[in-house]
């Protein structure tokens, strides 16, 4: 049986009352203009459901600020393939408000109406949060452009997701604000509009981050940008750290694909970082770079933390021109604390295909490196627990 049936809608957009008709059958709908949503009391409906493409934006805007004054306001659901960050945000006020970006299916729309019609009674059934260890973030920054940061992050980002198998469990946030690539390598749509936020972080709350945020597999999801080449310029330490909070407060795990230039809140993240892996190819321009970006990092850390350095595509070989492991750690000065193996043709596949490399090649053996790059990581952390433990 429906649990819609009987339901009261208001559908304003001349788009969505047939498609209301269809796909919420059995609901009391009402077909709406403005007028009916500003005129509308307590009671009058269940749910409202807005066509964003079809009304006037600032109006819109004015419309549910209205509504979020109101006592007990109904759920609303906006709709639409062109939604204002300004619009989002008013929207954001309403107790139960959600998002549901163009083109969706019509089981998009069933599943969005039941989950806010009936969000107070979820709630009140679910059992109390238990509580959870602080989470954990892990920033990937690359020795030099194309030296595999992107990827790793990625993997990295779905091998904890894998692991923590539960959902809203691993965030991967894309910090390359102008040109991030994290979001056509998962085949996904990057959403967060922050450089139309400006330099007002106090606009940036828990309920925009999760209406921006891509859901890309099973505990895994993805906070990116458009491309947008001024997007640096527009946006504001403060912003981007106030993110990194929320972001941080919601999931148990993030994994941060940091830009390679330095930028005004570089230091601030990594600083707020349990673990920075500088990715370097196996070039000796690329390792001499490693090497003096992990002393500039290391220079700027707390006192205690280290960058670790992460050799990409590794080959086994008896000649060629590929340095080793060896002779890429003379070239650092230093110890690798992980190598992955190159396997040109899985990670140009996946990319292609759209997706992780444990997805579409799950035999890779990037993907076996990975695994033990994260298991090592996990099991560090796991013991500066326990001694801290001990030492409290």
């Amino acid at each position: 049986m429906n649990p819609l049936i009987g339901r009261r809608v208001l559908a304003i957009g001349a788009n969505l009352a047939p498609l209301a008709q269809g796909t919420l059958f059995g609901v009391v709908l009402e077909a709406g203009n403005m007028e009916r949503l500003r005129t509308l009391a307590p009671g009058d409906a269940d749910l409202v459901l807005i066509d964003a493409d079809g009304a006037d934006s600032e109006g819109l805007a004015q419309a549910l600020a209205a509504l979020a004054a109101m006592p007990s306001p109904p759920a609303t659901l906006l709709t639409g393939a062109r939604l204002p960050a300004a619009l989002v945000r008013t929207l954001l006020r309403l107790e139960r408000s959600d998002v549901l970006e163009a083109p969706f299916s019509s089981d998009d729309l069933a599943a969005a109406a039941e989950a806010l019609i009936f969000a107070p009674a979820m709630a009140a059934a679910s059992p109390k949060a238990t509580a959870r260890l602080p989470s954990r973030c892990w920033a990937v920054t690359g020795a030099v452009g194309g030296s595999g940061a992107t990827t790793m992050a990625v993997e990295l980002a779905t091998m904890l997701a894998m692991r923590a198998g539960q959902p809203r469990g691993v965030c991967l946030v894309d910090l390359n604000l102008a040109d991030g690539a994290a979001a056509a390598y998962l085949g996904a749509k990057a959403s967060l509009p922050i450089g139309e936020l400006g330099v007002s972080a106090e606009r940036i709350d828990a309920g925009m981050i999760a209406a921006f945020t891509t859901q890309v597999a099973k505990g895994l999801d993805l906070l990116a940008c458009p491309r947008d080449p001024l997007a640096f310029n527009r946006t504001s330490r403060e912003s981007v750290l106030r993110v990194l909070d929320l972001v941080s407060d919601a999931y148990e795990s993030v994994v941060v694909d940091m830009p390679r230039h330095r930028r005004d809140w570089t230091v601030d993240a990594l600083s707020g970082s349990d673990e920075v892996l500088v990715v370097s190819e196996l070039t000796v321009p690329a390792l001499l770079a490693a090497r003096s970006l992990s002393d500039e990092i290391e220079a700027d850390l707390p006192v205690g933390m280290k960058p670790r350095i992460v050799l990409n595509r590794l080959s086994t070989r008896m000649f060629g021109p590929a340095p080793s492991m060896a002779e890429a750690e003379r070239a650092l000065q230093r110890k690798a604390d992980a190598g992955i193996s190159s396997d040109w043709e899985a990670a140009a596949a996946s990319a292609n295909l759209g997706g992780p490399i444990s997805h579409h090649r799950p035999k890779s053996k990037i993907v076996r490196d990975v695994a033990a790059l994260v298991d090592q990581l996990l099991a560090d952390e796991a013991a500066l627990r326990a001694a801290g433990m001990r030492a409290a």
